[in-house]
């Protein structure tokens, strides 16, 4: 029987896909198309993007000091971050194989093209490639988590959790003892039937 939770969980699937449709609206707004996964911007936007670019030096001079200062211990997690991506990304080649499921496509959640914007500067740029980085990377490992959690443990939570992953809408109520004997096998069969739609 659907719940209320149900019931809205599917509501948020139908906004996720209405939003789908305001970033194509956006693209046609700021003049820039996806071909072959390059972004082509119309002339007359670069040119504008050109326009509005800071040199490093006035970049620097406008910059917060603590900013400036922090920024070390900012790019210091790069090391973390890249094990974290090589090591999630072994445990899925090694479990998911094991369990059939279909692997995350680390490529869908590790976007990195704002380095490509005229109107950065190298420092803004750089900074932009980290960002694209390490958050595709959280991204990425969040997928394979919820993919494993949806496989081993498909249960909601007795409180609200803020900001679930996309899989725990499927997941059977708290204490609904017979859902969960019923839905952990065709829960899991999603995961190895699916095409990364996340």
């Amino acid at each position: 029987m659907a719940s209320r939770i149900d019931e809205l969980t599917g509501r948020i699937a139908a906004l996720e896909r209405e939003l789908d449709g305001e970033f194509d609206a956006v693209r046609a707004t700021w003049r820039y198309r996806i071909e072959r996964g390059r972004i082509r911007f119309e002339r007359e936007v670069l040119e504008t993007h050109r326009r509005f670019r800071q040199t490093v030096a006035q970049f620097l001079r406008e910059s917060y000091l603590p900013s400036i200062l922090t920024a070390p211990v900012i790019y210091s997690l790069l090391l973390p971050v890249a094990l974290l991506d090589l090591w999630v990304s072994a445990y899925q080649a090694i479990c998911f194989r094991a369990w059939g499921i279909v692997r995350v496509k680390r490529s869908a959640y590790i976007v990195i093209d704002r380095q490509h914007l005229g109107y950065l500067n190298v420092i803004e740029k750089l900074n932009c490639l980290y960002c694209g980085y390490a958050n595709g990377v959280f991204a990425y490992v969040r997928e394979v988590a919820g993919r494993t959690e949806q496989y081993w443990c498909p249960i909601r939570h007795a409180r609200r959790v803020r900001g679930p992953h996309a899989h725990y809408r499927e997941f059977v109520d708290y204490g609904d003892a017979e859902a969960y004997r019923t839905r952990l096998i065709p829960l899991r069969d999603e995961l190895r039937a699916q095409e990364d739609k996340h």
